[in-house]
């Protein structure tokens, strides 16, 4: 009913082109017009001035020959004041926008290798985004913003790059492993010399206790056993510790056969032995 009066509706963030006889005469705003189709007047068509977005896959090569899909995400609008040029100048303005894309990916990518892609991916949405600007801008068209979303490259590429990463990995690992080892290798041989220092502390304290409980046992019998000198006290000892080491052997069950000379004799002639040591080595030292 409206049409027939010559009354249209336009939407809001839309404006619609109005013609008279097949040329333009204005841009119409959102609200009622009236457009008299008996004077010549007419409506060529809307255009919405929302943002769109378009996205681009584009495929191409690294400085590196390595095949590679950039996606790139261009958001773009027609502008209210230059909605005639947004109209007419545009036959279809989703592959003019993609034109200028592949001209900037295919043009900037193949400088790069691979791995600057995907650091770079900002400049290469930057670059892309001001080429658009400059190109669009002529045609009514305002580029709100350019990203790169994706960057894809061959599946054989990228299992290779997940090896490669994996390796690293784990030649890192197998590094700290090696070095906690060292580590635990030295801190075990520090352990192990400590252990080895305080044993041999505790021998010669108890060396030094068997020495001085000697001497005392010695000085002690002599005097109150008149007529005994030190070498028959000392034989008696050495005799008394024969037998605690014989009833030691006898009573381990851990023990390795163990031939030992036995009877007086042997006793005389061990202690014998112990008393010549200290001297022939003080000989020794003397000359």
């Amino acid at each position: 009913m409206g049409q027939s009066l010559g009354c249209i509706q336009v939407d809001q963030s839309t404006v619609a082109v109005k013609e008279h006889f097949g040329k333009f005469d204005k841009v119409l705003e959102p609200g009622c017009h009236c457009v008299p189709w008996c004077f010549g007047y007419g409506l060529a068509g809307k255009l919405s001035l929302r943002v769109n977005q378009l996205d681009v896959r584009c495929e191409t090569k690294t400085k590196d020959n390595v095949f590679v899909t950039v996606v790139a995400s261009v958001q773009y609008r027609a502008l209210s004041d230059k909605a005639a040029d947004a109209f007419y100048k545009l036959s279809n303005t989703k592959q003019q926008v993609q034109a200028y894309v592949f001209d900037v990916i295919r043009a900037n990518v193949p400088k790069l290798p691979l791995d600057d892609v995907f650091l770079q991916k900002n400049d290469i949405a930057r670059g892309v985004e001001e080429e658009l600007e400059k190109a669009m801008s002529g045609y009514g068209f305002e580029i709100v913003q350019t990203l790169i979303v994706d960057i894809e490259p061959d599946q054989h590429v990228k299992r290779s790059m997940n090896e490669i990463n994996a390796a690293a990995r784990m030649r890192l690992a197998a590094t700290e492993k090696a070095e906690a080892e060292k580590i635990l290798q030295i801190k075990r041989a520090e352990g192990e010399a400590e252990s080895k220092y305080l044993s041999g502390l505790g021998i010669a304290r108890q060396r030094q206790a068997i020495v001085d409980g000697l001497r005392d046992s010695v000085l002690a019998f002599s005097e109150n056993v008149p007529g005994t000198s030190s070498k028959d006290v000392m034989d008696m000892v050495l005799l008394t510790q024969y037998f605690d080491t014989m009833k030691e052997i006898g009573a381990s069950s851990k023990s390795n056969a163990v031939f030992l000379p036995h009877g007086p004799g042997a006793v005389r002639d061990i202690a014998s032995q112990i008393r010549e040591g200290p001297l022939q080595a003080d000989n020794v030292n003397q000359s």
